[in-house]
């Protein structure tokens, strides 16, 4: 087998179709309000009590709302893919999965091997995010940490190590250990309390309004020392390329296809639902939060918080806290059963050791990679800032739904007469939509992202062609 045939092999649609229905890997004990609570869990939550009042501070001013709106589109186009994907091809391992059936292996290893880092790097960040209102919380009880334990280097005086962030995270990897219907049902509790408070900030903060912190609607153009847009135009693109990351959590709940009761009928209608809901509480809040107080002091830790606390209703930022620190959890959630998910069906398909594709004997969960990416993401969280992290989780999802889109007008082409679940709407419009609105927010991010993640995808190679392609099932190895 020649070299282009070895990272262009791939598995049929009709084999992944007959796999879905063979496999035992996993028990089915998801319903369509679990895989939907699961979008989104993994969708509403740092990025709408932090990164909305951060961004606005930093970059946009109160055009953030015009930030996630074009982040949204980017996404929903991407969202119907993965939707006729999920419908078509219910297996784990989500986009990674998707490509290994219609681009080939290689193209399918860059996505997994990209996602394995997003999906970590989701739960760190949102762990930060999740640290800084459990420290409101605590600062109105009177309870105060030590100065070295309240943030990472660089985010504070005196901060070293975010020992709230870190722990979370172990606490959600040994949750989902045990068992996934417990989690599920935990995680849909906690969704809908999460719903419920940001619908309560709507209500509440609607009628704290000041029209004229909307003005200007994007504030003028300022160049940093580093170069970068900050407000204009630039600043909002700068921002939604930022944020992306908080409206794509839908795709989390594709990766638990195989523990999904139906999943070609739930499947797309999760992706679906969950994203149009999360998307109309993202606006509303955006324009609520910029609307409560001038922009300029929206750039703390628990910006929401902040907010009211500013406008003379600290009982009601304490109250705010306490939502998303219940809620956020949910995200944790969704992101690190996606992050083990993805591991598992790497190892499953020989790309990894098999060692990480073993299910716990007892409770049916990929305990091995859930374990592993939980201390990694412990470490991760205590020891980067947000914004870090944040920046490069959003190219390589980015990148992961060009080749989404790109894969469904492949699919079209190739084999127009599988059987659909559900069918893109205008595919040959909606899908290079998702392509151009993704590249030009990869093209809003600062170089040293993209360093970051060549050096990522540098070590993917050399995983790849110095152990997966030799390994892999399709070229016939154990």
């Amino acid at each position: 087998m020649s070299l282009i045939e070895q990272l262009t092999r791939h598995k049929s649609v009709a084999a992944l179709q007959a796999e879905a229905g063979q496999r035992r890997d996993f028990r089915r004990v998801l319903g369509l309000w679990q895989l939907t609570a699961i979008g989104i869990g993994g969708i509403i939550g740092v990025g709408i009590f932090v990164l909305a009042g951060q961004q606005a501070a930093a970059n946009a001013g109160p055009a953030v709302a015009l930030s996630f709106l074009i982040a949204g589109v980017g996404s929903a186009a991407a969202a119907l893919c993965y939707a006729e994907f999920a419908g078509m091809i219910p297996v784990t391992g989500s986009a990674y999965t998707y490509g290994y059936a219609v681009l080939g292996e290689l193209a399918a290893w860059i996505i997994g091997w990209d996602l394995l880092l997003e999906y970590a790097l989701v739960v760190a960040v949102v762990a930060i995010g999740w640290s800084g209102y459990v420290q409101v919380l605590l600062s109105s009880a009177g309870i105060h940490l030590p100065a070295w334990a309240q943030g990472a280097l660089g985010t504070g005086e005196g901060h070293v190590f975010n020992v709230i962030a870190a722990a979370i995270t172990l606490i959600v990897a040994g949750l989902l250990t045990v068992r996934t219907e417990w989690g599920a049902r935990f995680n849909t509790v906690i969704v809908i309390i999460k719903v419920i408070g940001a619908l309560l900030v709507i209500a509440i903060g609607v009628f704290l309004v000041d029209p004229a912190n909307w003005h200007p609607f994007v504030p003028p153009e300022v160049k940093a020392a580093d170069g970068q847009s900050h407000f204009g135009w630039a600043g909002v693109l700068t921002a939604a390329s930022v944020v992306f990351f908080a409206v794509f959590g839908y795709d989390t709940l594709t990766t638990a296809a195989e523990e999904a009761k139906n999943p070609q009928r739930d499947l797309p209608l999760a992706v679906i639902a969950s994203l149009a809901i999360s998307m109309v509480l993202y606006v509303a809040i955006s324009f609520v939060l910029t609307g409560m107080v001038p922009y300029a002091q929206l750039g703390g830790a628990a910006p929401v918080s902040d907010a009211f606390a500013a406008r003379g209703f600290a009982w009601i930022g304490v109250a705010v806290a306490a939502v998303v620190v219940v809620g956020v959890m949910s995200v944790l959630f969704a992101f690190m059963l996606g992050t083990a998910r993805i591991w598992f069906a790497l190892a499953r398909d020989g790309l990894l050791p098999a060692w990480f594709a073993k299910v716990h004997p007892q409770y049916g969960t990929p305990y091995r990679p859930t374990l592993i990416a939980g201390v990694v993401t412990a470490v991760v969280a205590g020891l980067l800032p947000i914004t870090q992290v944040a920046e490069l989780i959003n190219i390589g999802t980015l990148a992961a739904f060009i080749i989404i889109c790109a894969s469904i007008l492949v699919l079209r082409t190739r084999q127009p007469e599988l059987p659909r679940a559900f069918r893109v709407p205008g595919a040959w419009i909606v899908a290079p939509v998702g392509i151009l609105f993704s590249l030009a927010l990869i093209w809003g991010l600062p170089v040293i992202t993209w360093e970051r993640f060549a050096i990522w995808m540098v070590i993917g190679f050399l995983v790849y062609f110095g152990y997966g392609i030799r390994r892999s099932k399709l070229a016939g190895s154990a």
